[in-house]
């Protein structure tokens, strides 16, 4: 059953960290592509996930119909998985590629590999509860949440896929995080100017 669509006031400083997390999704779906752009973004790359905490963070606080029980599990949960992630990236960018090609497996194979294939599940589970609560609310984004679903599958199993299939869902997450945050915005400015209008 759906629930209001009314949403609150989202904050510029979410404003701000979602649509740099959009910015650098898609940077890095480029990078993975073989377009060379420069040791910087080997930087950036795990800041997508430090900035989508704010994604999550600000659907969650402007958006006070996904508030229940499933969606307070799934932005806690989602949250908190994305911490282990912006490690995980950091060493996928910043170590491995100085580790000769020949024993990337054996740091893989031990708790590294354990601490990648636990950040992974729980940002997926989260995910996949997270929107299905914002998929509840009335007039939410239904294609924007079935791309950031799509996408984060394939990005939390990404050793299970192609590489082109990793790429797109660099790509697919930023073109969502980027519906999400047009959504908040419309949804809020539609909302103030019903109560202008109603007084």
């Amino acid at each position: 059953m759906s629930t209001s669509t009314r949403t609150r006031s989202l904050s510029p400083v979410f404003i701000i960290a979602i649509v740099a997390s959009a910015v650098v999704l898609a940077v890095n779906a480029v990078k993975r592509a073989g377009i060379a752009l420069g040791p910087v973004t080997q930087f950036a790359a795990p800041l997508a996930q430090l900035l989508a905490i704010g994604l999550v963070v600000g659907v969650f606080a402007a958006t006070p119909a996904v508030r229940d029980r499933l969606g307070s599990i799934g932005a806690a949960l989602c949250a908190a998985s994305l911490v282990p992630l912006v490690g995980a990236e950091a060493v996928i960018n910043l170590v491995l590629p100085s580790i000769p090609p020949g024993t990337i497996s054996q740091p893989r194979s031990g708790l590294l590999g354990i601490a990648f294939t636990v950040s992974s599940i729980s940002f997926l589970l989260g995910t996949l509860a997270f929107f299905t609560a914002l998929w509840r609310v009335a007039g939410s984004p239904r294609f924007a949440i079935l791309l950031a679903v799509a996408s984060s599958v394939t990005i939390a199993f990404r050793t299970a896929f192609p590489e082109v299939v990793l790429q797109s869902g660099f790509g697919g997450l930023a073109g969502a995080v980027a519906m999400l945050t047009f959504w908040l915005i419309r949804s809020h400015r539609t909302q103030t100017a019903d109560l202008l209008n109603a007084g």
